[in-house]
């Protein structure tokens, strides 16, 4: 057994989560066994009780335990990498679609994880090299976005910056508008959900439940096109950051989302051939400070699916250019 030891998160640190700085660091140590550090504080950062999925910052302390001698910092062995996939890293780097000294701008493809899982091998956080261009320093992810979600999505090229757009992310100060093409038209045609949200677990695997209990999850939504009546395009603002809020949002007020068969059902997919089975949820905008200073703001164009769609249901895919403006003034009628 080590014994009590109070360690600085190094600036290649920064931005991850707590359990995964332990497995980087303590790899012998399980899952099991932290959750309970964790829940009895004999874990903490900066002399504070914390939770695993906390995002640490360069210079912050974390206070571990005695643990058994299977793998303390100074014992552990760096896992071999497994080879980069080619063709994904040639896809991830094509979706670059801002670079400057402190971010790296994505419009991340549908179908592309952003970190990885039981069953998945080929991610983003697996690939941040492939993003380190000129920079010293490994890309740090900052926020993320569903597999199946396209769309805007921001990486911190440093240390300093991770800490401040985790902190930003944290407290609000970023805005983000998503767009999707939904089964139905909402009645008003905009307005806010607000319907809080829990997570279950069932035979089918996780998933979240709209009703009293959960967590406050709140989504502002106006329509900006209508299809016969039968299909819209909403743009959404989430003012929280649930997981698949916009979904189960958009599916209570009767509206699901195309191709999302896990909130929407059999009636979340279009009896046509004229629309991918595909998820149709695109981060299209973020708005931020900017780690240089400024305020910062892009929007990406949809994914080769959407298009298809939109073309289909004769919407206009460049249409609503300033996503953040047209919003604001929709809502404030």
């Amino acid at each position: 057994m080590s014994g009590v030891q109070n360690l600085t998160v190094a600036e290649d640190d920064a931005g991850l989560r707590l359990d995964r700085w332990f497995k980087r660091h303590f790899p012998g140590l399980t899952h099991g066994r932290l959750e309970k550090l964790l829940r009895t504080g004999q874990v903490r950062v900066d002399g504070g009780r914390v939770k695993g999925n906390q995002r640490l910052e360069a210079g912050q302390t974390v206070r571990v335990p005695p643990l058994p001698d299977t793998g303390a910092v100074s014992k552990a062995k760096p896992k071999q990498k497994p080879p980069l996939d080619e063709k994904a890293v040639k896809e991830l780097r094509a979706a670059v679609i801002h670079r400057d000294k402190h971010i790296i701008i994505l419009n991340k493809p549908a179908g592309m994880a952003v970190q990885g899982g039981s069953k998945v091998r080929v991610h983003i956080d697996a690939m941040l090299d492939a993003l380190r261009f000129d920079a010293k320093e490994r890309p740090r992810l900052v926020h993320r976005l569903d597999k199946d979600t396209s769309g805007v999505m921001v990486i911190a090229r440093t240390a300093k910056a991770a800490a401040q757009l985790t902190a930003a992310f944290r407290t609000k100060e970023t805005r983000k508008i998503y767009w999707a093409a939904v089964m139905g038209v909402p009645r008003p045609h905009e307005g806010t959900i607000n319907l809080p949200l829990a997570k279950m677990d069932g035979a089918g695997g996780e998933k979240v439940v709209g009703g009293e209990g959960g967590k406050p999850a709140v989504t502002h939504f106006r329509t900006i096109d209508v299809a016969a009546q039968k299909a819209a395009w909403l743009s959404m603002e989430p003012i929280t950051g649930r997981t698949h809020q916009l979904r189960v949002h958009c599916a209570a007020i009767g509206t699901p989302i195309m191709g999302d068969g896990k909130y929407g059902g059999s009636e979340a997919f279009p009896d046509t051939k004229g629309i991918d089975p595909q998820l149709h949820l695109h981060a299209r905008a973020i708005r931020l400070p900017h780690p240089a200073g400024g305020t910062f703001e892009i929007s990406a164009s949809l994914p080769p699916h959407m298009v298809k769609t939109w073309k289909f249901l004769g919407f206009d895919p460049h249409g609503d250019p300033e996503p953040f403006e047209e919003f604001d003034a929709a809502l404030a009628q």
